[in-house]
């Protein structure tokens, strides 16, 4: 019998909606972790720096956070991937 691809029920041939919901909460996680920790020094720029150079630098440090981030989440992705491929 050929193997059916993930996330996909092997008694209703249907979308295993909880198995996606288990997959999808730890990138959901991720995500809010960086999106909150970038989120402070925009935070800082808005409430007390404003228009100045520690306004800039805050700024990039938010940018540098929601880029690695970034990088962070699709490297989970790929791993996991790679993980559900050899299930």
């Amino acid at each position: 019998m050929d193997s059916l691809p993930p996330f996909v029920d092997s008694e209703t041939s249907s979308l295993d909606t909880s198995r996606i919901w288990q997959e999808a909460a730890p990138l959901a996680g991720l995500i809010l972790l960086f999106g909150a920790l970038a989120l402070v020094p925009y935070l800082l720029v808005l409430l007390f720096a404003g228009n100045s150079l520690v306004g800039a630098l805050f700024t990039l440090v938010a940018q540098f956070v929601l880029a690695v981030g970034g990088g962070v989440v699709l490297l989970y992705v790929v791993a996991r991937g790679i993980q559900l491929a050899d299930e």
